[in-house]
C-alpha cells in the first residue's frame, strides 16, 4: 500500500476499543476520511499528549496509507502542523472553532480533494488562533459566508439602499418584499454585505457588533445553509457559541 504525505483538520474523534481512536480528518491529499489510531488512550503522560493531537480543530501534518477500496485508512505518522496558541485554551476561540468545525462537518458530504477549501479551511483556523478584539466575535459570520463561496452556492453581494432586502433563499440582495420569512432587512443585511466584503480576517476588527446582532445574523446564516445543504439540521454548537459570546 502506499504511503503519502498530506496535511488534515480534524473534523471527530471516537473512542475506540480501549486504547485507540477512530478519527475523520479533512485532508488536502484525499477529502475527508477516516483513520483509526491505536494506541493514544493510554494512561502514561506520553498517551495523553497524543490524545490531544486528535482534538477537533487540530492541524496535523501526516504519513498515511491509502487504500481506494478501504473506508478505513491507517495513519504512519504524524505531527503537529500548526501548533496553536490559543484556541484549545481561550473560552471563546474554542467555541468559535468548534462551531467551524462542526459546520465543515455538516457540509463536507463527499470525500473528494478540493485544495482550494482546505488552504481557506487551514487559513481560518490559524486566523482565529491570532484574532484579537472584535474580530474573534465576528469571525463565525465571517467563516460561515465564505466557506459558502467555495462550496458554490454564495449570497451575491450586491447590496444597495434600495436593494436591502437579503433574500437567503434565493441568495442575493432584492429591492423587492420576500414573500417567504427567510430574509434579512438593515441593518442586518447591510452587515452581511460588509462582511462579504472582508477579504483578509484581520478586517473583521473594523466591523463593531453587539451580542444581539451577531445572534440574529448566526441565525440567518444556518437557515441559509438548511436552505442550500440537503439534510443540514441545526447546529448543536451555536447555543453554546452565543452563550460565550454574550
Amino acid at each position: 500500500m502506499t504511503i503519502h504525505h498530506t496535511k488534515g483538520i480534524v473534523l471527530r474523534s471516537v473512542k475506540y476499543g480501549e486504547t485507540s481512536v477512530i478519527v475523520t480528518i479533512y485532508t488536502e491529499l484525499f477529502g475527508t476520511q477516516s483513520y483509526i489510531v491505536n494506541g493514544v488512550r493510554t494512561t502514561s503522560k506520553k498517551g495523553s499528549s497524543k490524545a490531544n493531537m486528535f482534538q477537533p480543530g487540530a492541524l496535523l501534518d501526516m504519513q498515511v496509507y491509502h487504500n481506494e477500496l478501504k473506508n478505513l485508512q491507517r495513519i504512519k505518522e504524524y505531527r503537529w502542523a500548526h501548533l496553536y496558541q490559543n484556541i484549545f485554551f481561550d473560552v471563546m476561540k474554542n467555541a468559535a472553532a468548534l462551531f467551524m468545525v462542526e459546520l465543515l462537518q455538516k457540509t463536507l458530504k463527499q470525500p473528494e480533494a478540493n485544495q482550494d477549501l482546505y488552504l481557506f479551511i487551514e487559513d481560518a483556523f490559524i486566523h482565529l488562533d491570532e484574532a484579537k478584539g472584535q474580530a474573534i466575535g465576528n469571525f463565525p459570520l465571517f467563516f460561515a459566508l465564505h466557506l459558502a463561496t467555495i462550496y458554490g452556492f454564495r449570497l451575491n453581494d450586491e447590496y444597495t439602499s434600495e436593494a436591502h432586502y437579503l433574500d437567503l433563499q434565493e441568495g442575493e440582495f432584492t429591492s423587492e418584499h420576500p414573500v417567504h420569512p427567510h430574509f434579512l432587512d438593515n441593518p442586518y443585511s447591510y452587515i452581511t454585505s460588509q462582511l462579504l466584503k472582508v477579504m483578509h480576517p484581520e478586517e473583521l476588527n473594523q466591523i463593531p457588533l453587539n451580542q444581539e446582532t451577531r445572534r440574529v445574523l448566526l441565525h440567518a446564516f444556518q437557515t441559509f445553509y438548511v436552505l442550500h445543504v440537503p439534510d443540514f439540521g441545526t447546529l448543536k454548537t451555536l447555543p453554546v457559541l452565543q452563550e460565550v459570546l454574550s
